[in-house]
Order: structure tokens, then C-alpha cells, then sequence
């Protein structure tokens, strides 16, 4: 969820703004998506190359983290939305870490959309953190060195078994930014000029016909 600073930006307003609008798309991409029947919605809210921002902004992104998490928790519950936040949580306050903590407790039951949300995440450092698993594992004898393959290397992932089908990123840029890098190996990518805080049920039906539209291989001939 790229351009929240840049859509501020444009306006000469704060970026806090920016991000504040940022929190209303992702309502509507929530709310959209839970119409059309997505199975799995993933949101990369904060990666682990955003602890390069200044002290103030962090400060502010974590507090907004905290208080969006708060108002909407009860909502995400009353639609049946399952909760998961994946991604290096030593680096919140006992506050948020809470926060996180009961929210995907009181949510864990539900059955419907599985909501996402990736928060200090590296796609480098979650293969980083599973290769340290795995070498605890072998380590302890559990496993032979012949039984290592892709499919444990997935199991000890932050998302299990969770490949990627689209992934789409706003604002013009193009690239992943160490997003997910183990689960994107076959998915299609998707990118607008769009800044987020703009992005909206349109842009994202635009998304999904154009992954409707492409032809799925899987290094196959179709």
C-alpha cells in the first residue's frame, strides 16, 4: 500500500494525513473484498526497511496502527474476518503488542476472510527465520538432511502454505520491496499509478480482470 506520503504531499497537508487516508481505502478494499468473495486478503502495512523513517513518522504510523486496530476489531469480528499479523512484533510497544495479541485471539475462530497483515515484514527475513527453524530442527535430530525440501521450507514460513496469486502495488512504482519474496514465485503482478490513499473498489475490480485476463502456466505450456 504505496503513495501516502506522496498523495499528502501533493496537497501540502502531513503525511500523518496521508496515512490517515490510507487507513480509509484499506476499509474499502476490506469491505469490497469480503463482497466479491476473495478467500485472502494480505496487507504489507509496514516493512522492515520503514525503521529507516524518521523517529517522529514511525511514531506516528505505530500509534495509527494501534488506534485503527482498536475501532476496528469489533467490525472485523461482526463480519467474520479471521486475523493474522505476521511479521517481526519485538519492535511495537507492550501497547500494540497487546493489541495484535487479542485481536487475532478474539478473531481466530472466525470462518470467513482471512485478513493479513504483514507489520515490521521482510520477505528476506522471513525465509531468514525459517532457515533458522529448520536448523534447530535437523540440529535436535527431528529431521535427515535429505528430508529439507520446499515443502518444509513453506511450513516454517510466517504464512504456511500461502502462495500468492495477485499481488498489486500502488503509486507507480515497480517493484516488490521484499515483500513475500518465498510465496511470489508464480504470481502475477499487477501495478497502477494509483496512490493509495485513491485507491478504491474500482481500481481494484481493474486489478482482478486484468489477473482474470492472463494466461496461468506455472512453467507449463497452459
Amino acid at each position: 500500500m504505496d503513495g501516502n506520503g506522496r498523495w499528502a504531499e501533493t496537497r501540502s497537508i502531513p503525511k500523518l494525513e496521508g496515512h490517515r487516508q490510507g487507513v480509509k481505502a484499506v476499509r474499502k478494499v476490506v469491505r469490497h473484498c469480503l463482497e466479491i468473495g476473495i478467500e485472502t486478503l494480505t496487507l504489507f502495512a509496514y516493512s522492515t526497511e520503514n525503521n529507516k523513517r524518521t523517529e517522529e513518522e514511525i511514531g506516528w504510523l505505530f500509534k495509527l496502527f494501534l488506534a485503527t486496530l482498536r475501532l476496528e476489531i469489533n467490525k472485523l469480528n461482526k463480519a467474520n474476518i479471521c486475523l493474522e499479523v505476521i511479521g517481526d512484533l519485538s519492535v511495537f510497544d507492550s501497547k500494540l503488542q497487546g493489541a495484535i495479541h487479542n485481536g487475532v485471539q478474539l478473531l481466530s475462530s472466525n470462518t470467513g476472510m482471512k485478513l493479513v497483515i504483514a507489520a515490521n515484514y521482510g520477505g528476506q527475513w522471513d525465509i531468514s527465520q525459517a532457515t533458522k527453524r529448520i536448523a534447530e530442527i535437523y540440529a535436535h535430530g527431528e529431521i535427515d538432511l535429505d528430508e529439507i525440501d520446499e515443502n518444509l521450507v513453506e511450513s516454517c514460513l510466517s504464512l504456511q502454505h500461502d502462495s500468492v496469486d495477485l499481488l498489486i502495488r500502488s503509486s507507480g512504482e515497480q517493484r516488490i520491496s521484499n515483500f513475500m519474496l518465498w510465496q511470489l514465485a508464480y504470481s502475477e503482478l499487477y501495478f497502477t499509478n494509483t496512490l493509495w490513499p485513491d485507491f478504491d473498489e474500482y481500481e481494484l475490480d481493474k486489478a482482478i480482470q486484468s489477473y482474470q485476463e492472463r494466461d496461468r502456466r506455472f512453467g507449463g505450456r497452459g
